[in-house]
Order: structure tokens, then C-alpha cells, then sequence
């Protein structure tokens, strides 16, 4: 007769996993909500699969640890089992409900699915958002602030109060909203949003945003929630347009810094041909005198004495 296995849970982590991860994958795994998932981390052993040939219990024991849990294969007698014998391995008495498990399929809640996608929301640091997402709310800020500045000059122009107040506000709304997007941003690679510090250190925070935009996010759930939504075709546009606009104004930058460099060479190179030593007597023409050769006196009638030859 053939050998057959189980799986058994205890409610171990794998190396570098956190809890809240765990259960998101879990609870995604199994189709169910965390609330289920909670009744695993008891500590007591649970079989959650049982009459698997070798191979099948590999392949679950992967999905296992893909979900960041660790769990073991145990042989078992190839009996039948019946559906509530799924978790007999758990102590009598012990918190889990065996009517509760969300791994005995007939059993298991179907209208409380972990949602496949989360919630997108702008005005706010919890969520994630994919890299293009990023890309094109970036653009709709600054947008936004383009349009607000011009109306605060405007503003200015009339009152100096008003438009002050205005424009304080307006920045102070800004840097909200931009925390707030690059919060999400972070939170879909796994990071913490605490390192938006990093754009106040120097040097660094000159590449940090570079990097937000680049690292890609986690296929998965992760600690801050579910996936983003995919991507709309509106998204990608405005990402491609925000994108071509950094190259624009990289380009400029980059002649305008050209251009600098060139006005201060030629300026040095003026600064030091000017500073450069002349002699101004020598360069006089009125100073200037011909050596006369005796000889030449001579033949033309001058004699050294000062008197003419008859």
C-alpha cells in the first residue's frame, strides 16, 4: 500500500518574516480573512493536510514557506479520515475550533476573501502604490502646485497678506501630500516611511528619489497590506509624461551647467591675460630709438667732431 503524509503547522516563522506578514499570506493562501488565520498561531501542532502522496506534500510544504511559514512532513497510515478529523492533532481543550478551521474546505468561510488588491487612497500614509502610480500622482501634485503658485502671485499682487497666507498654506499642503504619496510608495516595496529622512541628508537625498521610483514592488502582501490595483491606462500615461519631463529638465540643467562652465573659463582665462606683466616703456614708440653705426655718419657727412668735410 502506498505511503502516504501530512502537514503539520505549529506556528513557526520563517528567519526574517514578521507576523503580520505571515498572516496576510496565509489568509491569502487559504481564501479566508486573518481572523481565521489567528486560530494557527497557537503553538500546538495542526494538521493541515492529510493523505498526500510524497510529492504533494512537498508542493504544499512549499506554498508553506513561500507564505513565510515553516511547517513538516509527517507519514501517516493510509486511512480514511473524515473532514472533521482535520485538526485531531490539537489538544483537547485548546483555543482552536476545529468548526472554525479555514482549512477544512467545506467548512471554510467563502464570503470573507482577503481581498486580492487594496484600497487606493491619496490623502493618506497607509497603502501601497506601485512605481507608475507614483509617477503619475507626482505629476498631478506638482500640477496642482504649478497652478496654486501662479494664483498666490497673483494674489500678491493685490495683498501681500492674503497672498503670504495662501502660499503658506498651499506649501504646507504640499509636503503633506507628498509624504503621503511617498509613504505608500515605500510601503509597496516594504520599507518604512521613515526613511523619506533620507531626502534631508546631503548627497543622499539627491538619489533617494531616484531610488523610490526605481525599486520595484512586492508582488505579494506584505506588513502594510495587500498589492496595489494594476495599472490604468490614464496611470501610464501620466507616468511616461511625468518621466519625460524629468528628462527635459535634466537636459536643460545639464546645458545650463555647460554654459556656466564655459562663461567662467572664458572669464578666468581674461582675469589672466590681463594680470599678465608688460613692460609699458618699451612698448612706447616714442621711446623707441635706432642705433646709428659710426660709418654711416660718415658717409653721409658727419664727422665726429661735429664739423662737416669740404
Amino acid at each position: 500500500m502506498a505511503e502516504h503524509f501530512k502537514i503539520v503547522f505549529e506556528g513557526l516563522l520563517r528567519p526574517g518574516v514578521e507576523l503580520e506578514t505571515a498572516r496576510l499570506n496565509l489568509a491569502q493562501l487559504f481564501k479566508t480573512d486573518t481572523t481565521g488565520v489567528d486560530r494557527l498561531f497557537t503553538g500546538k501542532p495542526v494538521t493541515i493536510k492529510r493523505g498526500l502522496t510524497n510529492d504533494d506534500a512537498q508542493r504544499y510544504l512549499a506554498a508553506l514557506n513561500d507564505a513565510g511559514v515553516e511547517g513538516r512532513i509527517e507519514p501517516e497510515l493510509p486511512v480514511t479520515l473524515s473532514l472533521a478529523e482535520v485538526v485531531d492533532d490539537v489538544a483537547p481543550g485548546s483555543a482552536f475550533d476545529p468548526a472554525a478551521s479555514p482549512y477544512a474546505p467545506p467548512r471554510a468561510p467563502v464570503g470573507q476573501d482577503f481581498p486580492a488588491v487594496g484600497e487606493l487612497k491619496v490623502f493618506s500614509v497607509q497603502g501601497r502604490i506601485g512605481r507608475l502610480r507614483y509617477l503619475a500622482w507626482s505629476l498631478a501634485l506638482v500640477a496642482v502646485g504649478l497652478l496654486v503658485a501662479a494664483l498666490c502671485v497673483g494674489i500678491l499682487s493685490v495683498s501681500l497678506v492674503a497672498g503670504g497666507l495662501l502660499g503658506t498654506v498651499a506649501l504646507v499642503a504640499f509636503v503633506v501630500v507628498s509624504i503621503q504619496i511617498g509613504a505608500q510608495r515605500l510601503h509597496d516595496a516594504g520599507w518604512s516611511a521613515w526613511l523619506l529622512l533620507l531626502n534631508l541628508v546631503p548627497v543622499v537625498g539627491s538619489f533617494f528619489p531616484l531610488l523610490m521610483m526605481a525599486v520595484p514592488g512586492n508582488t505579494g502582501p506584505n506588513r502594510y497590506g495587500p498589492p496595489p490595483p494594476s495599472n490604468t491606462p490614464r496611470v501610464k500615461i501620466l507616468a511616461v509624461l511625468w518621466l519625460v519631463v524629468l528628462a527635459l529638465v535634466f537636459v536643460a540643467a545639464m546645458m545650463g551647467g555647460i554654459e556656466t562652465v564655459q562663461e567662467q573659463v572664458e572669464a578666468t582665462t581674461s582675469e589672466y591675460e590681463e594680470a599678465l606683466p608688460y613692460d609699458d616703456d618699451a612698448t612706447d614708440p616714442e621711446q623707441l630709438t635706432v642705433p646709428v653705426d659710426p660709418a654711416d655718419a660718415i658717409d653721409n657727412g658727419d664727422s665726429p667732431g661735429g664739423t662737416d668735410d669740404q
